[in-house]
């Protein structure tokens, strides 16, 4: 029963993300980060307050890193298909200087 628990955690937080799911999360990022930024900047400005400035700016990382970092499902909706592994490097047909090496 432990190991079903440990690899349940396990696959929770391995972090498997496909590769549209990459592009989603660097979309998303950039978008919270540079809206935060500027939303940062303009209350820091009319308050006259860089305490203000600096706190919305850490809130808006600190909820990028919330929505971000944890490998939600949605990150992983059409992973790859992987073609199946050989065994050994052998009759690779590489050549160098004309010698093939195996």
């Amino acid at each position: 029963m432990a190991d079903q628990l440990l690899s349940k955690v396990q696959d929770l937080l391995e972090g498997q993300i496909d590769f549209e799911g990459q592009k989603n999360t660097e979309l998303i990022t950039t978008s919270i980060l540079a809206a935060t930024g500027l939303i940062a900047f303009v209350l820091g400005y009319i308050q006259e307050n860089i305490y203000l400035t600096l706190w919305v700016g850490l809130t808006g990382t600190a909820i990028t890193f919330f929505i971000v970092v944890p490998p939600w499902p949605a990150f992983n909706e059409s992973p790859e298909k992987w073609l199946p592994a050989r065994s050994g490097i052998s009759g690779s047909g590489i050549e160098v200087d004309g010698k093939k090496i195996n």
